[in-house]
Order: C-alpha cells, then structure tokens, then sequence
C-alpha cells in the first residue's frame, strides 16, 4: 500500500519565535514597497522588526 506523497500533505509545521528583548512572539509579514513584495518579521511587543526570526538572536 502506498503512502500518502509529499505534495498531498495536509497539515504545516509552525515555529513559535520569541523576541530575545521583551519576550514577546514574533509574527511574520508581507509588506508591498516599491513595487515588490517584502517579508519581515516582527515582534508582536516592542514593535522590533528584522529581515527573518533568525536575526533576532545575537
């Protein structure tokens, strides 16, 4: 019996990053500027925004 294949997957893994500042999680969001669209993340508490959640750790 095959199993199911990897396209036909349901469910999507999310992290939980919190901000190593204030303590308060980091969302994602997609910004238009310019004519393109920019992903940041940003910190739901202290309003601190970084390219990705990666960036946040020093």
């Amino acid at each position: 019996m095959a199993g199911a294949s990897k396209n036909s997957r349901t469910t999507v893994a999310t992290q939980k990053f919190e901000c190593p500042e204030c303590g308060g999680e980091i969302v994602m969001k997609t910004l238009y500027e310019n004519g393109r669209l920019r992903n940041i993340a940003e910190c739901s508490k202290c309003k601190l925004t970084k390219r990705r959640p990666k960036d946040f750790r020093k």
